[in-house]
């Protein structure tokens, strides 16, 4: 349930988009009337309104987010902040500016962030944020487990480098493309991460066990 609560964002981004480029005049109008008075210039184009309505979507999802916590009296994670304060600012500024330039660089900033966060905890002050989240599930020795934290911070920075390529290269004018990368390609990525390392450790314990 946790994992589709932090997943909704991203896939009532995508579902909007889709459904805003599809149906691209309608989406027009409705950018136009609503986001008109907000962006640089008053003027939006045909081809921008879908990123634009997605973006505005994805900015509510994540506010909607954080009230439904504050009310159930539940403990906000650090890493939903940090995405709340990512996603309002370069949302904002892909409504402004209606240019998606700053919407494709929102996902490589948290994966730097999550990744930078996770360096300065582990190697400044000796906390491991990957071993307090798992350590209840599964119980691994000092040296195994800084490895693990080690291995999260190189992924997300790499996963971070693959948004780049595939916005500005790979992606290079088509939005659209985009969009479906990353909730395919790059939650791809994050689940064969997830599995290939569980497998690892799965195998590292049995080994232990078997000593």
């Amino acid at each position: 349930m946790k994992f589709l609560f932090d997943f909704f964002p991203i896939l009532l981004f995508f579902g909007v988009f889709k459904l805003a480029e599809i149906n691209q005049q309608a989406s027009f109008a409705i950018a136009t009337k609503f986001l008109g008075g907000l962006v640089a210039g008053g003027t939006i184009k045909p081809d921008q309104a879908p990123i634009m309505i997605a973006t505005v979507v994805a900015i509510v999802a994540t506010t909607l987010q954080l009230v439904y916590l504050k009310l159930r009296g539940r403990k906000i994670d650090a890493m939903l902040w940090v995405s709340f304060l990512i996603i309002t600012i370069f949302g904002s500024m892909t409504i402004y500016f209606h240019d998606d330039v700053f919407i494709k660089w929102k996902p490589t900033i948290i994966y730097w962030v999550f990744a930078l966060v996770m360096c300065v905890a582990q190697f400044g002050f000796g906390k491991n944020l990957m071993r307090q989240a798992m350590e209840a599930q599964i119980k691994l020795p000092e040296p195994v487990w800084k490895n693990v934290g080690l291995s999260w911070m190189v992924f997300f920075f790499v996963l971070g480098v693959i948004n780049l390529v595939a916005a500005f290269v790979i992606f290079k004018g088509n939005t659209s493309g985009w969009v479906s990368f990353k909730l395919f390609g790059i939650n791809g990525l994050l689940f064969v991460f997830i599995i290939v390392q569980t497998l690892m450790l799965s195998k590292y314990i049995e080994a232990e066990e078997q000593a």
